[in-house]
């Protein structure tokens, strides 16, 4: 009996010492993450102060200020490093690295999207379908965009501004994410099967409170999946009921706009009269990835993926995925940038006046006319070259990135070199735009917003010209490489049109601003309050 007892004792002793050597002398002291600097003396063997951090809404401004204390690579977890700096970003995010599991909380309907999509291989695939139609020289030549733009803008927006100049104020912030929300979806579905939240501010209300509820319960499934999924299985949930129901409901309302394109463009097909080449009516991205998906099964020898009926349960899953990740990640990164835009703008009536000076040299001339009548809209191009317009818009986000929160990836098996450590395989390793667009040697007081900082003029110089182009390098608010944003030119066509329509009509000026300058700390950041009151005033 004494034997067994010593038996058992050695074999628990054996076990401690492992468990010991595994999860406390290993990654502190001889793990090759053990010569980084540690954010906190636990980081080397628990993710518990990493987790509250992002919990309690404060990495990015944490992370940031311990990259200016301990330098461009900090180890923030027993396997997770966070980086700073233009050359980490390159061999991050230009290297090809894979997502790791953080993103499957983007999997709508339990399907992966071309954002949600793990490795590079299966993110170049969704890629390809649809990359031509979100090109910058499609965007600016597209008659169909340019004659959805023009009825968004002269048929919903600039008449709504123009009934509310009476008035003491108008809540801007639902306003550009009615506007973002009506473009992204008519892109998408064409103008006839896309949102009218402009005119339908009731349901854009419904909407917005469905999506916050969305977007403020994802901590759990992100940052700790398994245990997530096991409490869930004991029926322990980690969101309320009502958060179920409303990401429920948001789905149906995307399944339903998917449906109704489907079935409009199947009888068209059917009866050979589709909308003509330059319609508004055209569902630019919905042709594309559809087009894509029945090339693919066609190279698979599979049935022809034709118009809905024809359509399989896991392609229509796969379709309302793609889709619906487009229509949310267009409608609040593009309205939370507009809201600070327009915020930052009505501060400053001199600059109201520079801006219009400048967006009155386009031909013809936005500006909506005394008679309501809509003026043609002018060439793309042009209004892409002015640079007053586009140095307002590029510190709007740097300084107020819609998306400044870490983008994690996974190091791949054979290891990499971040400076000059050598990282081994299977680290979680993110950057954050919050932390390159604040390098003061690139872009001084980073706090302050200075749009003359992206204007040539102002560095008319050599190392002028040397600064301004690291200011480009270091800019990530759509982040970089590979799996860059998609949506990147589409964005940057939409606000230039947005905001050269309104400050070529009218001035603007603050009424309520309460929350602005409290922006969020997270991975996508928004206003405390979420609304922006501003008085228009008809030019």
């Amino acid at each position: 009996m004494l034997a067994d007892w010593a038996s058992s004792g050695l074999a628990v002793t054996l076990f401690l010492v492992f468990l010991l050597y595994r999860y406390l002398v290993y990654p502190a002291l001889l793990s090759p993450l053990a010569q980084i600097p540690s954010a906190h003396w636990s980081s080397p063997i628990s993710r518990l102060w990493i987790l509250w951090i992002r919990y309690t809404h404060r990495e990015n401004r944490t992370l940031h200020a311990l990259h200016r204390q301990l330098g461009p690579v900090v180890r923030v977890g027993p396997n997770e490093l966070s980086v700073d700096g233009v050359d980490s970003v390159r061999t991050v995010y230009q290297g090809g690295f894979d997502k790791p599991v953080w993103y499957s909380v983007f999997d709508n309907y339990g399907v992966p999207c071309m954002f949600s999509a793990r490795t590079a291989a299966e993110h170049s695939a969704r890629k390809r379908m649809i990359t031509n139609v979100y090109s910058k020289s499609t965007i600016q030549t597209s008659p169909v965009a340019s004659a959805q733009s023009h009825a968004i803008i002269y048929g919903r927006l600039l008449p709504l501004l123009q009934d509310s100049a009476a008035a003491h104020g108008i809540d801007m912030y639902s306003v550009f994410m009615a506007a973002s929300m009506d473009f992204i979806t008519a892109y998408i579905f064409g103008i006839g099967g896309a949102t009218n939240f402009l005119a339908n501010n009731g349901f854009r209300d419904h909407f917005l409170e469905y999506y916050k509820a969305r977007n403020n319960y994802g901590f759990y499934d992100q940052e700790l999946p398994q245990f997530t999924r096991f409490c869930r299985m004991l029926g322990i949930p980690f969101c309320p009921k009502w958060v179920d129901a409303a990401n429920k409901e948001l789905e149906n309302w995307c399944r339903r706009l998917c449906a109704a394109t489907a079935t409009s463009f199947a009888a068209t097909t059917e009866h050979e009269h589709p909308p003509a080449g330059d319609s508004a009516d055209q569902p630019v991205v919905w042709n594309a990835l559809v087009g894509g998906l029945s090339k693919e099964a066609e190279v698979k020898s599979q049935p022809s993926i034709l118009w809905p009926t024809a359509l399989s349960h896991d392609v229509d899953l796969s379709i309302a995925s793609e889709l619906f990740d487009h229509i949310l990640a267009g409608q609040e990164t593009t309205g939370l940038a507009l809201s600070y835009l327009s915020w930052r703008v009505s501060q400053n009536l001199h600059l109201q006046a520079e801006l219009r000076a400048e967006l009155l040299t386009l031909t013809p001339s936005m500006q909506l006319r005394h008679d309501q009548t809509a003026p043609s809209t002018p060439d793309p191009k042009q209004l892409d070259s002015l640079p007053l317009l586009h140095a307002v818009i590029m510190e709007t986000l740097r300084l107020h990135a819609p998306i400044p929160g870490q983008q994690p990836r996974e190091t791949p098996q054979a290891g990499c070199q971040i400076g000059p450590y050598r990282i081994p395989g299977g680290v979680r390793i993110a950057a954050s735009a919050y932390t390159l667009h604040r390098d003061e040697g690139v872009f001084p007081e980073p706090e302050k917003w200075d749009h003359t900082r992206w204007l040539s003029s102002v560095s008319a110089s050599a190392s002028g010209d040397e600064r301004r182009r690291e200011r480009q390098r270091q800019f990530w608010a759509f982040s970089s490489g590979g799996r860059m944003c998609i949506g990147s030119n589409f964005a940057m066509h939409e606000m230039k049109q947005i905001v050269a329509a309104i400050y070529t009509t009218f001035t603007s000026h603050i009424v309520d601003d309460a929350g602005m300058a409290d922006q969020s700390d997270g991975y996508t950041s928004r206003p405390t309050y979420e609304r922006l009151y501003l008085r228009f005033e008809r030019l």
